[in-house]
């Protein structure tokens, strides 16, 4: 925009204003500074044919229209955080005023979790949080009275009243105290560190994976054209789709997995239906039907009794008698959408392979953008595919079953023994059963499968869970067994100090320990220390690391680490549990879904039904959207909830947060602000789906 010749450009008979052009760009809803030019230096200032000559000096004017914009600009970022905190604010209101707390009857017995168990859990860090408000209260006063310089210098001093009991509480953590803390924060260093180097050294290899283009490739070549079976690879293969009570996700695998690219007399889909709800078992049946009567080779099976989960339901569709016909078998889960060249693409890896048993395809999310728990989730599971699962596949041919999006060979499954209801990580235990009679694993890092991310804190929290205490029953139960077999040495020592120790107790154990009970105390035992470096630097390139394989969520770093030192309560938890067979440790909840599925992805199963239709004239895209759209009647109401450890372990840290600042220890104070607000914040169960 040019200067205009009025106020600025200069006035009648020949009067100019002095001052610098400012050229101002609008943007709403804030407006920004574009550029500011200058004329050259110049003593002078007139006009010359209506033209200015020069000029130094800076018009009030417009640097007053200068800070105006800025002001404007700060004051709706202001704005902007102001209504954020509002929302957050009236949110907490709604949850303290409903009083439901994860101590609800039921509730916990959801989640997975022993009763017993969380009750003195939560009373230790109750009692934990008190005695930190009675020291922070102590340690105050005796700040304010000088107390502890006197303590300091002067500790053989008799002296009187309440600063003779500071000084008997300065000896005694001085004496006793400190040295027991030091050594405890010692250990978990180390576990901390060793922990970091597993970690650097699987980036590395991911690394040198990429830079050398490393992948899995079949020993055969490519299939021919499906239409001519009998002139390419086409071995029979069984698909699998256990479900139960997963209306919302039913239909959408269904018809995913019905359009797989393979001759349909060469494989069959079972939709192992384990749902207690007649409702959701007529709908599932009913579209196993439309399946039929469209040419597919679909069965609906239904087991009365659920016995064992889903290691029960795979192992009672494995005893059917036409399966000894198949030579593979495909899991899905019931939120899984497989493109329809999934099995063109990890079949083949079996030819000519005998020593084979599984081929592993990645996760991918259609929910991964719908709020921050979804993202934070995503970085968490990219990892663990692109650099944990693939690095642990190229390198030693062995890694943890994902429990779906996988091919088994049938052979393999038979010779470890079969699915075993005996923990509830039934994925795992066929993998390290396998892994010991010798059977390879391949993981396909460029083969994606589309599913689901727990949407609600709720429902990621019995996930986590399960998934974190199953593993400490299997390591239990698989200890004797990994002892015994006549595998390798290191392969041994692989699957005992690295696959469980190290990545599935120690990790948990440090991360709880270390930054939720180590460090708080620390602050008010300052003679027990906690480098800088362990608190900031290390935990920072950790989640460097780890946003790595996700790019996109790099603006996410700081919350992810956050977040994950929250979650490391839960996993702790989980952790105890199932390392010593405490309360409901083998109690298996399904993870609830929410049947997100993008409109293209409906659009693709609708057109390629509509190839294999006979009896109908049209798809059944209205019907899959209505399905996934309209509310059911008798579902059960969510809510949001208070989680009673989040929110009192949010106090201890910013509790610690505010006696740090009497030690002037500032990368410790802001890493516990910052957390303890974190805590808060999944405490309030605000990280989440929000239900209104």
């Amino acid at each position: 925009m040019a200067p205009w010749n009025g106020l600025w450009g200069g006035k009648a008979g020949g009067e100019a204003y002095r001052g610098t052009p400012v050229v101002v760009k609008m943007e709403n809803p804030n407006w920004s500074i574009s550029e500011i030019s200058s004329p050259d230096d110049d003593d002078e200032d007139f006009l010359v044919g209506g033209r200015r000559k020069g000029g130094r000096g800076k018009n009030a004017k417009q640097i007053t229209w200068v800070l105006l914009l800025k002001a404007h600009r700060a004051a709706g970022c202001l704005a902007s955080l102001a209504s954020a905190a509002v929302a957050l604010g009236a949110a907490a209101r709604r949850r303290v005023a409903a009083g439901r707390t994860d101590a609800d009857v039921g509730v916990a017995a959801a989640a997975g979790e022993s009763p017993v168990l969380r009750s003195r859990f939560y009373a230790f860090i109750k009692a934990f949080l008190i005695l930190s408000v009675l020291l922070l209260i102590f340690e105050l006063a005796a700040y304010l009275k000088g107390w502890d310089d006197l303590a300091a210098s002067a500790l053989a001093l008799p002296v009187l009243g309440v600063e003779s009991l500071y000084a008997a509480w300065f000896r005694f953590r001085t004496t006793y105290v400190a040295p027991l803390l030091q050594l405890l924060t010692d250990a978990c260093v180390v576990l901390f560190l060793i922990q970091s180097a597993d970690r650097l050294i699987q980036c590395l290899f991911c690394f040198y994976i990429h830079l050398k283009r490393i992948k899995p490739k079949p020993k055969s070549p490519a299939l021919p054209d499906a239409e001519d079976p009998d002139a390419g690879y086409y071995p029979m293969v069984l698909v699998q789709i256990p479900m139960c009570n997963e209306k919302e996700v039913y239909q959408q695998s269904i018809a995913a997995v019905c359009n797989l690219d393979w001759p349909r007399s060469n494989f069959l889909v079972q939709v192992l239906d384990d749902s207690d709800d007649p409702t959701t078992q007529t709908l599932i049946r009913e579209e196993v039907m439309k399946w039929q009567h469209n040419g597919a080779r679909i069965v609906y099976r239904h087991r009365v009794l659920r016995d064992g989960y889903k290691a029960g339901n795979l192992k009672s569709a494995m005893s059917c008698s036409y399966v000894k016909d198949y030579e593979f078998v495909a899991i899905f889960d019931a939120d899984f959408q497989p493109n329809a060249d999934f099995l063109k693409r990890t079949v083949p890896h079996f030819k000519d392979n005998d020593e084979l048993g599984l081929v592993q395809a990645r996760w991918s999310f259609v929910n991964k953008d719908e709020n921050l728990l979804t993202r934070l989730q995503n970085i968490n599971l990219c990892f663990h595919f692109e650099v944990e699962q693939q690095v642990n596949g190229i390198f030693l041919n062995f890694f943890g079953f994902n429990g779906t999006a996988g091919v088994w060979r049938i052979k393999a499954l038979d010779d470890s023994g079969g699915w075993m209801e005996r923990t509830t990580v039934e994925d795992m235990d066929i993998a390290v059963r396998a892994h010991l009679k010798g059977w390879k694993f391949v993981f396909l890092n460029d083969v994606e499968c589309q599913c689901e991310l727990p949407e609600s804190y709720e429902a990621y929290r019995k996930q986590q869970h399960r998934w974190h205490s199953g593993p400490m029953q299997l390591f239990r139960l698989c200890l004797p067994d990994i002892i015994k077999c006549k595998i390798a040495f290191w392969k041994k020592a692989n699957l005992i100090f690295l696959f469980f120790l190290l990545r599935k107790l120690i990790l948990p154990f440090y991360s709880f320990t270390l930054f939720c009970i180590i460090l708080p105390m620390t602050m008010f035992v300052p003679e027990a220390e906690l480098p800088v470096w362990v608190v900031c630097y290390i935990p920072a390139l950790m989640s460097l690391f780890n946003i790595l394989p996700s790019p996109k969520s790099f603006p996410f770093i700081i919350p992810y680490l956050l977040f994950e030192n929250t979650m490391s309560v839960t996993k702790f938890n989980a952790m105890i549990s199932g390392l010593f067979q405490l309360g409901s440790a083998y109690e298996w909840v399904v993870t609830k879904k929410s049947g997100r599925s993008s409109e293209g992805d409906l659009i693709s199963l609708a057109h390629k039904e509509l190839k294999h239709q006979k009896t109908e004239s049209a798809p059944n895209l209205d019907a899959i959207s209505k399905e996934q759209s309209a509310p059911t009647k008798d579902a059960k109401k969510k809510h949001n909830r208070i989680y009673k450890k989040e929110l009192a372990l949010s106090v201890l840290l910013l509790t610690a947060a505010a006696r740090s600042l009497l030690s002037k220890q500032g990368i410790h104070f802001y890493f516990l602000l910052f957390q303890g607000i974190s805590f808060l914040l999944v405490g309030l169960d605000l990280i989440g789906e929000q239900i209104e």
